[in-house]
């Protein structure tokens, strides 16, 4: 029993000073962070919007899209991926107005997915580069340019990503605390690993690509439910980088109910065990800077929801006056610490994003006994959801984000 108390306490430490230093490495990339310079040639991109049923979104989407400044070639492409509602009709009427909007129906496939119908883009538009955008993306202006310029700029990169924020923040306390998390996962994560260990994560939205390096890689994995991680390692195992550019900014709708949530995120936990198993399986995710990767990858997406799990049950143990073991310091230290770390990351990120104020500071408060145990559950449902479909032999469905009605641009 000690041993196993021992082994957990020593693996706690391990992951709260990854976490920490990573916050720090953030920080300190946010603060000197210069915009990427001008370029003489700005190469062709293609921007590839996988839809299936938008027409609640797509307007304002396409309203962004008409607005990005690029000096370059660049086309839009819808690729309606079987829509039975009134998305083909609006993106044909932009279509008809905007000459560089075009709408690509995608032909019926197996397994549906984000990386089926990615790959059928590709294999319809030539251009130097793409960038991917959700259909629910409302990047801003000068986005695409800043991705384009980083990539044009820093050596043997493969694309570069930007960042991703809630644009239905005020709707209610959930798409206020998954604004909270975006701006530690999607600015000070990853700042802090391009800082430290010069890795950068695709993010599914926002991400621009080199046509030729993903082609050389063979495309996406069709099987990938998170396509953007998976594709990532791969990326990193063949030696190439993906610069972060935090000030390429993508506004995006998050869940408005718990049950979408609950459904988006086993989506995403479930793909990043795919990733897991199939890194197991091939060793070059272990080298090299892929090592820290596949690493960032279990402690977000495995240990860190099971130290959760543990941190709880000291805790409860502790306030219910169970004799529990010391270990150099008590268990319930554990817990305090992990508060600690979870809270200051988020704080940190408040601050660097300049949207300081009370109510943010009393949620930040909050999250860790709120928002931060839904990922116990997640984890719980996720793992029975790969289980049982590995053991039907079966792939898992690709699960659609529920879109919600907003504010239509004017």
């Amino acid at each position: 029993m000690s041993i196993l108390i021992t082994a957990t306490v020593v693996l706690f430490w391990i992951l709260l000073l990854f976490y920490s230093a990573v916050t720090i490495g953030g920080v300190w990339y946010r603060l000197r962070f210069r915009n990427p310079p001008k370029i003489e040639h700005y190469p062709s991109v293609a921007v590839l919007i996988p839809a299936h049923n938008e027409e609640i979104v797509i307007e304002n989407t396409l309203r962004a899209m008409a607005r990005l400044k690029y000096e370059g070639k660049l086309d839009i492409y819808l690729l309606d991926d079987s829509s039975t509602d009134g998305t083909a009709a609006i993106v044909q009427e932009f279509a008809e107005v905007f000459s560089r909007i075009h709408y690509i129906p995608v032909p019926p496939g197996n397994p549906k997915g984000k990386s089926r119908v990615l790959n059928y883009g590709l294999s319809v538009t030539n251009s130097d580069y793409f960038v991917v955008y959700d259909a629910d993306n409302e990047p801003e202006p000068n986005a695409l340019e800043k991705l384009v310029q980083a990539a044009e700029t820093v050596q043997n990169a493969a694309g570069a990503v930007g960042y991703v924020k809630t644009k239905n923040v005020d709707t209610n306390v959930l798409t206020r605390m998954i604004a909270l998390e975006f701006q530690v996962f999607q600015l000070l994560m990853q700042c802090g690993r391009w800082a430290l260990f010069r890795l950068g994560s695709l993010a599914g939205t926002n991400m621009l690509l080199r046509r030729s390096v993903i082609e050389k890689l063979g495309g996406y994995d069709v099987y990938a439910l998170a396509e953007d991680a998976e594709l990532t390692v791969r990326l990193t195992a063949a030696g190439y980088v993906l610069p972060v550019i935090p000030t390429s900014r993508t506004w995006e709708q998050e869940p408005e109910t718990l049950k979408a949530f609950i459904k988006q995120r086993t989506r995403w936990l479930t793909g990043n065990l795919y990733l897991l198993e199939k890194s197991v399986k091939d060793w070059s995710h272990w080298k090299g800077k892929t090592f820290v990767l596949s690493l960032q990858h279990l402690f977000t997406y495995l240990i860190f929801v099971l130290m959760l799990l543990i941190s709880d049950i000291f805790f409860i143990l502790s306030i219910s006056g169970v004799d529990i073991p010391n270990i150099g310091a008590p268990l319930m230290m554990l817990w305090f610490m992990t508060y600690i770390v979870y809270t200051a990351q988020l704080l940190s990120a408040l601050v660097i994003d300049r949207n300081v104020s009370l109510t943010n500071v009393l949620y930040v408060l909050i999250m860790y006994f709120t928002y931060a145990q839904l990922f116990i559950l997640l984890l719980i449902r996720s793992v029975a959801t790969y289980t049982w479909s590995k053991l039907r032999k079966k792939t898992i469905a690709w699960d659609k984000t529920q879109r919600f009605k907003g504010r239509v641009d004017s």
